[in-house]
């Protein structure tokens, strides 16, 4: 299957963001890095860059900061909205297909400045059940059964390291370290990722924060 086109293949590069998300045993785990960019320039060392969209779902992005975050508040609506006309809490799934749908959208609308966002989305459903979808830049969804990095720049680094170190009955705390080593590995080669690490738990126990670190440089 082909799932880019030139266009989007020309971008992933260029993104300059590292995300993770990594399936364990009992929940999902969520990661990224806090620099964002503009061409060679470092413009933000804070960057958050993992986002709730609501009390039960997260979603990390890859792509321009005014696309993401349109992409964000329109999908939190969507889903708000969807809820009132059904009565009925939209899972996990529903919400991925939601989104894929609007990029799919957005990037064959015509436009001067087209959008072009990847996401890696999670959540738990309502018996509890956590799960991960990958959205690729061109608007498909794909449920992740082990670990995905979107298409974001730090992509190869953090594959790589995950190949070799993920396991399938990992715990939800052994995803969280290996989720910071995939961070870390990656801002260590990525130029345009670093400055700090985020991690997030999505269980059937809610969104946790569960790391905010720090990466600075020491000046002698």
């Amino acid at each position: 299957m082909v799932f880019m086109n030139e266009e989007i293949s020309k971008s992933i590069l260029k993104s300059n963001t590292s995300l993770v998300g990594i399936v364990c045993k009992d929940g999902v785990v969520l990661g990224a890095d806090r620099r964002s960019t503009a061409g060679n320039i470092v413009m933000n060392k804070a960057s958050e860059k993992i986002h709730k969209v609501n009390e039960y779902l997260a979603a990390s992005y890859t792509g321009s900061v005014s696309d993401i975050q349109l992409t964000g508040k329109v999908l939190a609506a969507e889903l708000r909205l969807k809820s009132l006309k059904t009565r009925s809490r939209p899972t996990v799934k529903e919400a991925a297909s939601l989104l894929a749908m609007m990029i799919y959208r957005n990037i064959r609308t015509p436009s001067m400045v087209p959008s072009i966002v990847g996401t890696l989305i999670a959540g738990f459903d309502e018996d509890g059940t956590a799960s991960l979808y990958t959205i690729e830049p061109a608007g498909s969804a794909t449920k992740v059964t082990d670990f995905d990095a979107n298409f974001s720049s730090g992509m190869p680094y953090i594959l790589g390291l995950l190949e070799r170190q993920w396991k399938k009955d990992m715990t939800i705390q052994q995803g969280v370290e290996l989720a910071k080593e995939a961070i870390k590995a990656s801002t260590q080669r990525d130029t345009g990722s670093g400055n700090g690490i985020d991690v997030f738990t999505i269980t059937k126990d809610g969104i946790k924060h569960v790391v905010s670190q720090e990466i600075t440089a020491t000046y002698n």
